[in-house]
């Protein structure tokens, strides 16, 4: 119980200090973007709704959160095997055309799937139900604080915080980052580690569960 108040402690905290910080969102121009973002098209969609698994949907992530991820990327701070060299010739400004860009369109929603998840201790869940209640109030036995904290109720994100939406993901994608941080092999979440922390202390059946129910999540 302890970890859990620490950890919602920790989330909340780092809201306020967003919300507070002298830190100006990234300005792009996201019809300058439009055309910059052409060469994005052949993996992610012209207006960033990826038509497979395989690359995230980028569409209404927000653009603080996008422009983040693209200088992080081209920089080297997170490790994206596919996005090798894309970004090479492109400079800050042109980062943030094309982050307002892909902000400015609507994600289409990826959709839920009735699913049943095996817990640690070998009882098979349904994973709708189990994913919701982990979305909106975490695990309190083990710390993991609720989704919805950061990420809204609706899964819409919070914009000018930096948190992007999570509302129709692809829900192979969201596994696959949570796992990634909670191995350490993404850890661009920044000094507080908040993804860290809270993909470390989760189970492969709540990381199905929960990916799984923010694909389809709308309210």
């Amino acid at each position: 119980m302890n970890s859990f108040i620490k950890n919602t402690a920790r989330v909340l905290g780092l809201v306020i200090a967003l919300g507070t910080t002298s830190l100006a969102m990234a300005m792009g121009d996201a019809a300058e973007g439009k055309t910059k973002a052409a060469q994005c098209a052949a993996c992610h969609g012209v207006d960033g709704n990826s038509p497979v698994p395989a690359f995230p949907k980028i569409a209404g992530l927000g653009e603080k959160y996008l422009f983040k991820q693209l200088m992080d990327i081209q920089e080297g701070k997170r490790n994206v095997p596919q996005m090798i060299g894309q970004l090479d010739n492109f400079n800050e400004q042109d980062l943030q055309d094309i982050a307002a860009y892909f902000a400015a369109q609507p994600m289409q929603l990826t959709g839920s799937e009735a699913i049943a998840v095996t817990l640690n201790n070998g009882e098979s869940v349904d994973g709708l139900i189990f994913g919701r209640k982990l979305y909106r109030a975490g695990n309190t036995e083990t710390g993991v604080p609720g989704c919805m904290g950061c990420h809204s109720p609706s899964g819409q994100g919070n914009a000018p915080a930096g948190y992007p939406r999570l509302s129709g993901q692809y829900p192979e994608y969201i596994e696959a980052q949570l796992k990634a941080f909670r191995v350490g092999t993404r850890t661009n979440d920044g000094d507080t580690r908040t993804m860290r922390t809270v993909a470390s202390q989760m189970s492969d059946a709540e990381i199905t569960a929960v990916a799984n129910y923010i694909a389809g999540l709308t309210e």
